[in-house]
């Protein structure tokens, strides 16, 4: 029996070779894919979940004297503080979860393409098992790039808020308007060096993965395969994250019309002497439509972007370091260049 073809043709890669291999690899490869997805995603709503409740769990007492107020009663600070202490965590824990979370995805899908670009099949526990060596690699590079990228942003964002105190402080003249508009100019100048790093770094995963490295190598080959072909990268990139953008929007569309729906039923029937419990109640219903809409469009979100750079690194190292034979013989299909 013939070994299926890869989703990419062995050679240097247009742009509809890009996404004909990126929505190749969903069609061969999406119900390992999402599975890992799911899990993960899944995983973390879960553990957030469990948080929220035990949180509840641990200051119900102290959210039940703040809704008891009455109209002009102030909250007491030994109420407040427990319950803004337990929102942290939460969120902490849902921070630390999603990011994991991410960070394994992110090595999955790698992890798929080593196979999809070779035609050769894989299985959820073998994608899991490398997914998961791979994440700590993989997170170090999304996190150093994060470091590196918010930087500019940083400085873009002081110089422009610099400005406007300035501006504030300044005794009339036209000095207030200098330090804005100057303010206004770094702001602008900075925020590209933001995209120019970013995109620099933006191949360091799928290094992670393919050539096992580690974070700091693997920004480095990123940087060595953009060189020369940053602004054809850039656009790719941002063209499947604006597919995966509008694809997350249509489907989070009609949960929350559910949601929406649902909940201006609910309020038709509360009065302006309903408890707070009853109006929670109401709400719940446009929130749980509102967070499995947002993890379904997660998926789509966290798995197509990466497919795209993913098959961007595989088409720098075609075109720099003649990978295509390598490629040909491992799939035991002959090379096929095309420009």
């Amino acid at each position: 029996m013939a070994p299926k073809p890869g989703v990419i043709p062995l050679g240097p890669l247009r742009l509809g070779d890009i996404f004909n291999g990126a929505f190749g690899t969903l069609g061969r490869y999406g119900k390992q894919l999402f599975a890992v997805g799911a899990a993960l995603y899944g995983g973390a709503l879960i553990l957030m979940v469990a948080a929220a409740a035990v949180a509840y769990a641990v200051v119900s007492s102290h959210l039940d004297r703040l809704f008891d107020l009455a109209e002009h009663e102030d909250p007491a600070a030994r109420d407040l503080g427990p319950v803004f202490t337990a929102f942290i965590v939460v969120g902490l824990v849902g921070l630390l979860a999603t990011v994991i979370a991410s960070a394994v995805v992110y090595a999955a899908v790698p992890a798929v393409l080593q196979e999809a670009v070779l035609g050769r099949p894989t299985t959820f526990s073998a994608v899991w098992r490398r997914a998961w060596s791979r994440m700590p690699a993989v997170l170090g590079t999304l996190l150093l790039t994060a470091l590196i990228a918010m930087v500019p942003s940083l400085l873009a964002m002081a110089a422009l808020v610099v400005g406007i105190f300035g501006a504030v402080a300044t005794d009339g003249g036209g000095a207030w308007v200098t330090l804005i508009v100057a303010g206004a100019v770094c702001f602008l100048a900075l925020i590209p060096l933001t995209a120019w790093l970013w995109i620099k770094f933006s191949l360091a995963p799928s290094a992670a993965v393919f050539e096992n490295q580690g974070p700091v190598a693997s920004l480095r080959r990123s940087a060595t395969l953009v060189r020369g072909d940053w602004w054809r990268i850039f656009g790719i990139t941002l063209l499947g994250g604006a597919l995966a953008a509008a694809a997350s929007y249509l489907i989070q569309l009609p949960f929350n019309f559910v949601g929406m729906f649902t909940s201006s039923m609910g309020t038709a029937g509360l009065d302006e002497n309903s408890n707070p419990a009853a109006i929670i109640s109401v709400l719940a219903g446009y929130v749980v439509l509102g967070a499995i809409g947002q993890l379904v469009s997660q998926l789509i979100v966290s798995v197509f972007p990466p497919l795209v750079t993913g098959l961007l690194y595989v088409d720098r190292r075609i075109r720099t370091e003649n990978l295509a034979p390598v490629l040909a013989e491992a799939a035991a299909v002959p090379p096929q260049f095309t420009e």
